[in-house]
């Protein structure tokens, strides 16, 4: 057996004939798992509150989402439909026309995107879990689902013939402009359901047939804004956007989820990443006590170092006892730790314990990854402390 991992383990194990170096072992003990504890719970928190965030555009954002990259639309021939359709790993796909426009109704007025989309949009989207009141829209009509936040600003009812709701797009072209009534193409459209998604979404579309969109903006039958995708389960996203940049000549540009939201997904990792080092810098701080306990613990086993050294163990051996006892410590507090953590998130994600309100329990995630993190953080930060503590064994002391 390694002689300095044998003397380690028996000074882990044993009690100091000096009761206060006890104290400050079980102090440092204590400290390494209840930093271990409190890191794995709060990354297990904001690993839930990301997913919580990132649900709410996930229920309006595809897998993958292609777009002219010159311009706002692009045309789309039959044979890249039928192209598209024989990649392996895409369930289905749904064209899609965005555009700022303006919504009128009683007098009152209000700037938000037309989403034209083709009858697929249901395949690509679950739109039934967005919708609050009412029903998704047909076919080949005038009708419109509206986000609840735009009909609380324009005070809109569904299925309201006395009021009409109406549209207004620019129309494109050069020239001088004789009154206001030539400036626009101008619908009256009828709202048939309400999404809910949350408050900053609920605003952003006003989802049209895309038949409808393309008759506002004076589109062709094959001229589109968008693509919007969904991939089967453990599909090899790389290999589908190589097929796609393929279809269409590297003309167009694809983004997946977190593309779309670029600034949302750094926001949420930036935030992470800053609890990680705050909860780390804690640990950092109840890991003097680790130092403290091993430099006690030195010269507590003096005499038994300098008979070992006497005895022709080598300074550098007499060093990695405390290395080893100490990063043991540090091993076993983490476990410890992360095991009631564990435990901790487990009871919260089954039994729901802790609520954010009466009907919204405090998200939280277990993850493997976070697992790791937190004991390869606990080792690595222990195996300083010990090497520091450690390296007070010279042969000066033991002289």
């Amino acid at each position: 057996m390694n002689f300095p991992l044998y003397i380690a383990k028996r000074y882990i194990r044993s009690n100091s004939k000096n009761n206060a170096i006890n104290i400050i072992n079980r102090i440092a003990s204590m400290g390494i798992i209840v930093g271990a504890l409190a890191l794995f719970v709060v990354l297990s928190v904001f690993s839930g509150l990301k997913v919580f965030s990132l649900s709410f555009s996930n229920d309006i954002d595809p897998d993958l989402k292609i777009s002219g990259t010159i311009g706002k639309s692009f045309f789309i021939t039959p044979e890249q439909e039928a192209q598209i359709k024989k990649i392996e790993g895409i369930v289905s796909y749904s064209k899609v026309i965005e555009e700022r426009v303006l919504f009128t109704f009683d007098d009152k007025q209000e700037v938000t995107y037309l989403k034209g989309v083709d009858p697929n949009y249901s395949k690509v989207n679950n739109t039934k879990k967005i919708i609050y009141n009412g029903q998704w829209l047909e076919e080949n009509t005038y009708q419109v689902v509206v986000g609840f936040g735009l009909v609380q600003k324009l005070s809109l009812g569904l299925m309201d013939f006395n009021k009409h709701l109406e549209v207004l797009v620019p129309k494109a072209g050069k020239g001088t402009i004789e009154n206001a009534e030539q400036a626009f193409n101008k619908q009256e459209i009828f709202p048939v359901g309400i999404y809910a998604i949350n408050e900053d979404l609920d605003s952003k579309y006003v989802f049209a047939d895309l038949g409808l969109a393309q008759e506002l903006l004076e589109y062709k039958s094959n001229q589109i804004s968008g693509i919007e995708l969904k991939e089967k389960p453990n599909a090899d996203e790389n290999v589908i956007i190589q097929k796609l940049n393929s279809i269409f000549k590297g003309k167009v540009t694809i983004k997946n989820r977190a593309q779309l939201n670029e600034s949302l997904y750094k926001m949420l990792n930036t935030e992470n990443i800053a609890v990680y080092l705050i909860f780390t810098l804690v640990i950092v701080v109840a890991l003097f006590n680790l130092i403290g306990a091993l430099i006690m613990m030195v010269l507590d086993k003096k005499s038994n170092l300098k008979t070992l050294f006497n005895l022709g163990v080598e300074i550098k051996n007499l060093r990695k006892i405390f290395l080893l006892q100490g990063t043991l410590l540090s091993f076993f507090g983490g476990l410890i730790g992360l095991t009631l953590g564990i435990i901790i998130v487990l009871i919260q994600q089954q039994f729901q314990l802790i609520m954010i309100t009466p009907t919204l329990a405090y998200p939280v995630v277990f993850s493997i990854e976070n697992v790791v993190i937190v004991m390869a953080t606990i080792v690595f930060l222990g195996f300083i402390a010990s090497l520091i503590a450690s390296s007070r064994v010279s042969k000066r002391l033991l002289e």
